[in-house]
């Protein structure tokens, strides 16, 4: 199955997270490509409930802080985080994201 750049589903998270779903409508496995121009979230961190996620930075750099625990991140670097891990985003990056299962909106969490 091929999924094209312009077949995918925006998600606006914020100013500063802009992510493109390919629907591939596989339960058990999703891809997004992720823009980060900033900090996200805003405030505080992201979680997801119930997928792991491998995040690999094609472009760009910035810091992955995951459970308190920072990271500085560049051009060709990856990291996996689990469910229910901590997670805030800061820098001028673009991401890919695989999660499994199949990340869906009402897993994604925002903790002030």
């Amino acid at each position: 199955m091929q999924i094209r750049k312009v077949d995918t589903i925006e998600h606006v998270n914020s100013d500063t997270c802009i992510a493109s779903e390919y629907p591939f409508q596989d339960k058990d496995l999703n891809i997004a490509d992720i823009q980060i121009n900033g900090r996200y979230p805003e405030t505080g961190f992201c979680m997801n409930e119930k997928v792991k996620e491998i995040v690999y930075v094609i472009e760009g750099s910035g810091i992955i802080c995951i459970d308190d625990k920072i990271y500085e991140v560049t051009e060709g670097d990856a990291f996996l985080y689990l469910p229910g891990q901590k997670v805030f985003y800061e820098g001028e990056m673009r991401v890919l994201t695989a999660c499994t299962p199949a990340w869906t909106p009402e897993q994604h969490k925002v903790i002030e």
